[in-house]
């Protein structure tokens, strides 16, 4: 991954698109994995891929971002221009109108029962949108909105490390029953990242959702995780409501398996929300 400071984007827009070079350069409050972002004045941000594996979604969100605002009524990240690649920054980048509000990280006194209602409402519109001619869940993506096997591997190696601190016999019951049931209806729009950090709030209600990077088509069902990474078990309920056991059982395979692979990172954050999640999906068998 590489290590982006804040005197990359600074000369990138000096060099590539000057009549903005005058503006305040400065991070974000928090950056996502895939990318850095920085605002670039009041209006704009600048995002740029931290690796190869996440330099081709610059391409994906702006194809289909402009025409997935087209179909909905809150605003989601909105592409304003391409960067080229340097010598001293080998990738493709972007500048995107920045999105008034705050994070959900930032909201933590948020009702959690209507924000599960709102947000729930939010993807249902996103999947309704015709998706014929979409990116179809793959490597682009890292397989969100794909058959979540793929990642039995790395769930099996991940127990079999923690098998003397977790109750892995009863998670993989679990994740078998998870995976069990494959998703047989037609392909849908898939965000592939709904987690805090890609939600806005605006006056203590759901405003929009950001970050598109693993944008595909498939099956919903990873866009439903945070019911068991974030949400208390009243605004679970909410969350899920209205999808069918099987794609719920889908949607918490997702939450278990980045929870496992997660369990020791050495990202603080990463390490007690994935520990968290474990304790939520394992009091929900109980």
């Amino acid at each position: 991954m590489m290590e982006i400071s804040v005197a990359i984007p600074k000369k990138l827009i000096k060099e590539q698109f000057p009549q903005w070079q005058e503006l305040k350069i400065y991070p974000v409050a928090k950056s996502g994995h895939d990318n850095r972002t920085f605002h670039l004045g009041n209006t704009m941000s600048i995002r740029l891929p931290s690796g190869h594996e996440y330099a081709k979604q610059v391409e994906k969100e702006n194809r289909w971002l402009p025409y997935l605002q087209e179909h909905l009524d809150y605003p989601i990240s909105k592409p304003i221009a391409i960067g080229k690649p340097t010598s001293y920054f080998p990738f493709p980048w972007s500048i995107n109108q920045w999105i008034e509000g705050n994070t959900l990280f930032e909201c933590p006194n948020i009702n959690q029962k209507q924000l599960a209602k709102e947000l729930a409402t939010a993807l249902k519109k996103l999947q309704m949108i015709d998706c014929c001619n979409g990116p179809e869940a793959g490597q682009h993506n890292f397989f969100r909105g794909g058959d979540l096997k793929v990642y039995e591997d790395q769930t099996l190696k991940a127990l079999k490390i923690l098998e003397n601190r977790l109750p892995v016999k009863q998670l993989k019951n679990i994740w078998d029953t998870c995976t069990s049931k494959k998703y047989t209806e037609k392909n849908v729009w898939v965000h592939g990242d709904i987690a805090p950090g890609n939600i806005l709030i605006q006056n203590n209600s759901f405003h929009g959702i950001i970050d598109f990077g693993i944008l595909g088509t498939g099956d919903p069902a990873c866009d439903y995780a945070m019911a068991w990474t974030y949400f208390n078990k009243e605004a679970r309920k909410i969350f899920l409501a209205n999808l069918p056991s099987d794609m719920i059982n889908r949607a918490k395979g997702w939450a278990l398996w980045k929870a496992l692979i997660t369990y020791d990172d050495e990202n603080i954050d990463l390490k007690q929300n994935a520990r968290h999640t474990i304790n939520v999906i394992l009091n929900e068998e109980l």
